[in-house]
């Protein structure tokens, strides 16, 4: 296989500067496509101090790293931006169908693309529209081009900066952020891969509390990363 990834100007994958096991496992995923090729980098994510008017201390957390990200993009007149979470696992069968709908998704004139994703597929495979009315979970595995990104960009920073619940949305988690955005931008046209291309790897969560028993204490952590890297197996198959 080619470098599908190169279909990107830039790809960023946000880390957790101290979850050195989900850098591991995003790595040995990206080892089976592209490597770390020259276009992939990552970008260190930091804890806020508080969830401030956000949900939680997470989705605080991961609105502001894709918000760098964007903005970082924006400065440096990227066109063509894709963006992973490191808890992201490419199905087995997305990494044999992502170079054909990245080049399909090259012959469109789109502004968002989503290679993961939860959303019913109502009859759609391969490389579909989606409806700027139709909402979008998960950001783990999405992209961004041209002019979309700069009014993002400032999308967010307002959003940021407002109380919560505000009547001209205030903080929420990200993926919903997106999701507001292409409903105000019903111009910026949102592409999706049907099936996905990847899906959320179980790992202990940074946005939620983990609901795995065996988390809660030090001794039997290494159990559950066991169990997860048993299960995380399974679904790729």
């Amino acid at each position: 296989m080619s470098e599908p990834f190169q279909s990107f100007d830039e790809v960023r994958i946000i880390n957790l500067v101290d979850r050195k096991d989900r850098r591991r496992e995003i790595t040995e995923q990206l080892d089976k496509i592209d490597g770390l090729a020259s276009n992939i980098s990552f970008f260190d994510a930091h804890r806020p101090e508080s969830p401030g008017e956000f949900p939680s201390l997470g989705a605080r957390g991961c609105f502001e790293s894709h918000l760098s990200i964007l903005r970082e993009a924006r400065d440096r007149k990227v066109q063509t931006l894709l963006i992973l979470e490191d808890d992201l696992d490419f199905t087995r069968d997305g990494r044999a169908r992502m170079e054909p709908i990245f080049a399909e998704l090259g012959s469109k004139e789109w502004s968002f693309f989503y290679g993961a994703h939860v959303m019913p597929a109502n009859g759609r495979r391969g490389l579909a529209e989606i409806g700027a009315d139709e909402p979008i979970m998960t950001t783990s595995f999405v992209a961004a081009r041209g002019a979309a990104i700069p009014e993002l960009v400032e999308f967010l920073q307002a959003m940021s900066k407002r109380p919560a619940g505000s009547p001209d949305w205030g903080p929420m988690h990200v993926d919903g952020a997106y999701t507001v955005f292409r409903q105000l931008n019903p111009n910026r046209r949102t592409f999706a891969a049907f099936p996905s291309l990847g899906r959320q790897r179980s790992s202990p969560s940074d946005v939620t509390q983990s609901q795995m028993i065996l988390d809660r204490w030090a001794g039997t952590r290494l159990i559950a990363s066991h169990l997860r890297r048993g299960y995380n197996w399974m679904k790729r198959r």
